[in-house]
């Protein structure tokens, strides 16, 4: 692998993951109740500000704006869902990165409505080692959002379920989280107990 920022991101948010999800005895940051969900929402932010030389201010309000924006986001659909949390906590963590980059509200709202358009339907199978996989997926995701909306590269409005405005674009990921995926989760469930 290369040693550029993104790599970075990854590496480090990843092998963080790992470690979480096989039990080794580290505090971790933890995000609704989760610590996988914490270090997406931190990782990411921490390693984009260590490499902008931000001060330790700076770097609290990004991870205030991430670990918010994953919240609210998560806080609007079921608490246990069938969608994998690490990707809200990813867009929180996009918000976060794409603050530190920009200072700008309409290249954030952007980089969230550009990861809704690309990872919406990833599966939670309940919390294993694989997690740590899905986050290397929704962290390279929300730094590939960030630079997107910074290229003011926005997902098209009538694109799937995402609109122009991202209160909206949020509500329509949490409608299918509310109502068809209560289904898939029951699916879930029966395949997990039938092995």
């Amino acid at each position: 692998m290369s040693n550029d920022l993104l790599s970075k991101v990854i590496i480090n948010t990843v092998a963080a993951s790992d470690a979480r999800m096989g039990g080794a005895p580290v505090v971790a940051m933890s995000n609704f109740g989760s610590g996988n969900q914490g270090i997406t929402a931190t990782m990411p932010v921490v390693v984009v500000a260590e490499h902008l030389g931000v001060d330790e201010e700076t770097l609290a309000r990004a991870l205030s704006l991430s670990h918010l924006t994953a919240i609210s986001i998560h806080s609007r659909y079921t608490r246990l869902s069938a969608l994998c949390a690490a990707s809200t906590a990813a867009m929180g963590a996009a918000a976060g990165m794409a603050w530190l980059f920009t200072r700008d509200i309409n290249t954030i709202n952007t980089a969230i409505i550009n990861m809704v358009s690309d990872i919406t339907g990833m599966i939670c199978d309940g919390a294993s080692n694989s997690c740590a996989m899905k986050v290397s997926s929704v962290v390279s995701s929300a730094f590939k959002a960030v630079l997107m909306a910074m290229q003011n590269s926005c997902a098209g409005a009538n694109d799937g379920i995402v609109c122009a405005d991202v209160e909206q674009t949020i509500n329509n990921l949490c409608r299918l989280v509310i109502n068809p995926m209560t289904l898939t989760d029951k699916e879930i469930i029966s395949i997990m107990v039938a092995k």
